[in-house]
C-alpha cells in the first residue's frame, strides 16, 4: 500500500479491494479497535456533504477520532508558492500549516476544488501535493482539482454489486447543468475504469472531451442515443470544457437523462455522484424509477473510505 491515496494508481489490486470493501459493508465494525488512539483530520477548502459524512462514519467504524477543519471559513488563507514575498492576503504558508496539521493527526484528508480559470494552475494539484510533501502523514484525496478517487472506488463497488453479467456495458454521459463544473469526477471514474473489466463508453457533446490521458480505454461518442443502446449502467455527470478550460456548453438541449432514454438501454442501472439538480441533469421520472441505484452508490461511500483508511492504518 502506498503512503497516500490520491488516485486509482494508489490501488494495487482493484478486484481485491472491491471484494474487501463489500465484506466491510456486511461487517462494518469488524475492525473497531484498529483505529484506537488514532486521529483523522479532514481539511476542507470546499463544501461537502457525502464526502464529509461518509469519511467521518468510516473513521468511527474503525474506532478513530476525527477533526474537521474548514480552511476558508475557520483558518488562514494559505500560500503555496515558494520564494514569494507574503505581503498579500495569505497569512500562512502551506509548509508550516501542513506540518502542524500532520503533527496533530495520523492521517489527513484534503478537499480542494479547482478555480476553473487556469488549467495549468488547477491541474498542478498544489494543495494535495503540498500536504503530501510537508504533512509527514498519509494523505487521502477527498476531491482535488483533477480527481475524486473515493467517489470512483465507491462507484465501482456499486457496479460490481449490481452487474448481471461478467463484462457489463458502462456509459458515462455528460448532462446539462446551470453552471460550469470541474472535471474531477468524470476524470477519476474514467481512470478507475481503465482497471475494471467492462465495455466503457463516454457520451458527450462536441467540445466536452476530457483529458485524453484519463479516457484512453473508452469508446467516445457524441451521440447519446447510440451510446445508450444495450447499456447496463448509465453514469450521469456534467463537466465543463477541458480544452476551452472551464467553459460550459452554450447549447445543452437534448442531453438531460430521462426515463424514456433509460428504456432504450438494457434495463440499465442509473448512477450519479450527487448532488443532482432534478429536471436539469436527470428528470424526476428517471431519478425516482426502478433504474436508480444512486442511494446505494452514496451509501457505498462509507465503505470505500473505510477500506482506504484500513489500508493506510495497516500499511
Amino acid at each position: 500500500m502506498p503512503n497516500h491515496f490520491c488516485s486509482a494508481e494508489d490501488c494495487s489490486d482493484l478486484t481485491g479491494w472491491i471484494r474487501e470493501a463489500l465484506i466491510l459493508k456486511e461487517t462494518p465494525y469488524s475492525d473497531k479497535l484498529l483505529g484506537a488512539n488514532k486521529t483523522l483530520g479532514l481539511i476542507f477548502f470546499n463544501a461537502s456533504l457525502r464526502t464529509r459524512l461518509s469519511t467521518i462514519k468510516a473513521a468511527q467504524n474503525l474506532g478513530m477520532e476525527t477533526i474537521t477543519f474548514n480552511v476558508n471559513k475557520e483558518g488562514w488563507q494559505l500560500e503555496t508558492a515558494h520564494g514569494v514575498v507574503m505581503d498579500g492576503d495569505p497569512a500562512e504558508h502551506i509548509t508550516e500549516a501542513a506540518a502542524v496539521m500532520g503533527g496533530y493527526c495520523d492521517i489527513l484528508g484534503i478537499r480542494a476544488f479547482p478555480t476553473l480559470l487556469d488549467r495549468k494552475e488547477d491541474y498542478s494539484e498544489k494543495y494535495l501535493l503540498g500536504f503530501q510533501e510537508y504533512a509527514g502523514v498519509p494523505i487521502i484525496n477527498l476531491e482535488s482539482a483533477a480527481l475524486h478517487p473515493l467517489q470512483s472506488f465507491a462507484d465501482l463497488m456499486t457496479i460490481e454489486q449490481h452487474k448481471k453479467k461478467e463484462r457489463p456495458k458502462v456509459v458515462m454521459t455528460w448532462a446539462p447543468h446551470v453552471k460550469a463544473l470541474p472535471q474531477a469526477v468524470p476524470n477519476s471514474f474514467s481512470q478507475w475504469m481503465q482497471h475494471y473489466d467492462a465495455d466503457f463508453y463516454i457520451a458527450h457533446p462536441e467540445g466536452m472531451e476530457l483529458d485524453a490521458k484519463f479516457t484512453k480505454n473508452a469508446t467516445l461518442s457524441c451521440d447519446q442515443d447510440e451510446a445508450f443502446k444495450e447499456a447496463d449502467f448509465i453514469y450521469v455527470k456534467n463537466w465543463s470544457s477541458y480544452h476551452d478550460y472551464g467553459e460550459p456548453l452554450k447549447n445543452q438541449q437534448g442531453w438531460m437523462v430521462t426515463l424514456e432514454k433509460l428504456q432504450r438501454t438494457h434495463q440499465a442501472k442509473l448512477m450519479h455522484c450527487l448532488p443532482v439538480r432534478r429536471n436539469v441533469v436527470i428528470a424526476d421520472n428517471a431519478m425516482d424509477s426502478r433504474h436508480s441505484i444512486i442511494q446505494d452508490q452514496a451509501y457505498n461511500r462509507i465503505f470505500a473510505a473505510q477500506l482506504v483508511l484500513k489500508k493506510l492504518l495497516t500499511r
